[in-house]
């Protein structure tokens, strides 16, 4: 069973993605056209010598620059690396953070003797967010650059893949392809697309709803390692339908939105859980139908006082 209060974001996209045929699939799509070029059976876990800090200080936000997920296979018999790199926010030093990983990468494997060349490497930024990501993809970008110095100052680009925008029919294993399509309806709301995923994961789904904020649709989730989406969104429609007719009701909103505030939050102060217990349903409503615009206590006061 799932803790979703020990899940953060990023965890929960190092959970899915730590099945290697998720991540195949996933990378095969987005970098080949869903060409079978990444085979899940020849990759090799790369975390540990590529969890890098940025530097050598010991602040919070170095700690927290570390790679997700890397992996070591072979492309046409050359060693490749490849790592997914996940984003909930929109972050304008991406570009930088990932030539930070990739050069400190690079000069790690200058110092191993027995490499007769570098080792390539290639990161998908995938972007999960609820908003359309509006910063640079390459380094050029951040300059006004003389017209005679263009050809001397180096480019770096990135490949951000917006979770909402990805082509799922290129997706070739289902499962991988049902995680990614659940959070395209999640956003959307649409909670009858839902109902296409016949036979999905159930820890998958979870996943989903922890990324999207859709906490409410995982309170009444059938058991089992696969639930039958006809079946169980359907519950769930209906449990909506009825929803804020109760005080029973009343509470249970308060209960996911706290929930859904301290996964996005990390934490919440006493003082915000008290003005969540005394605010009304209309108020709760509309901070569910904003949760994803809520970067901080002050916003979410904002809306409920």
């Amino acid at each position: 069973m799932i803790l979703t209060n020990n899940l953060t974001f990023d965890s929960t996209c190092r959970t899915f993605f730590s099945n290697d045929i998720y991540f195949a699939s996933f990378s095969n799509a987005i970098l080949f056209d869903g060409k079978q070029v990444i085979r899940p059976e020849r990759l090799v876990r790369y975390e540990n010598d590529m969890s890098l800090i940025i530097d050598d200080t010991k602040s919070a936000e170095d700690k927290k620059r570390r790679r997700d997920i890397v992996v070591k296979t072979d492309v046409d018999g050359v060693c490749c690396l490849f790592s997914i790199e996940h984003q909930s926010t929109i972050d304008k030093n991406m570009v930088i953070r990932c030539g930070n990983y990739e050069m400190l990468e690079y000069l790690k494997q200058l110092k191993n003797k027995k490499l007769k060349r570098l080792v390539p490497q290639v990161i998908i930024v995938f972007y999960t967010g609820d908003k359309k990501w509006n910063t640079p993809l390459e380094l050029n970008d951040y300059f006004d650059i003389p017209e005679e110095l263009k050809e001397y100052v180096n480019d770096w680009k990135i490949k951000v893949v917006d979770v909402k925008e990805i082509d799922t029919s290129k997706i070739k294993d289902e499962q991988t392809r049902y995680f990614i399509e659940a959070i395209q309806e999640m956003y959307k709301g649409n909670y009858e697309g839902l109902h296409r995923r016949i036979k999905m994961n159930r820890d998958n789904f979870i996943y989903a709803a922890i990324i999207t904020g859709s906490l409410d649709l995982i309170r009444d989730l059938p058991e089992g390692d696969e639930i039958d989406m006809c079946e169980g969104m359907e519950r769930m429609a209906e449990g909506f339908r009825n929803e804020g007719r109760s005080e029973g009701k009343l509470e249970e909103k308060r209960s996911t939105l706290k929930e859904q505030l301290e996964i996005k939050l990390g934490t919440i102060s006493n003082n915000l859980e008290l003005q969540l217990t005394n605010a009304t349903l209309e108020k709760l409503n509309i901070l569910t139908r904003n949760i994803f615009n809520i970067t901080n206590e002050e916003d979410v006061l904002k809306i409920i006082n």
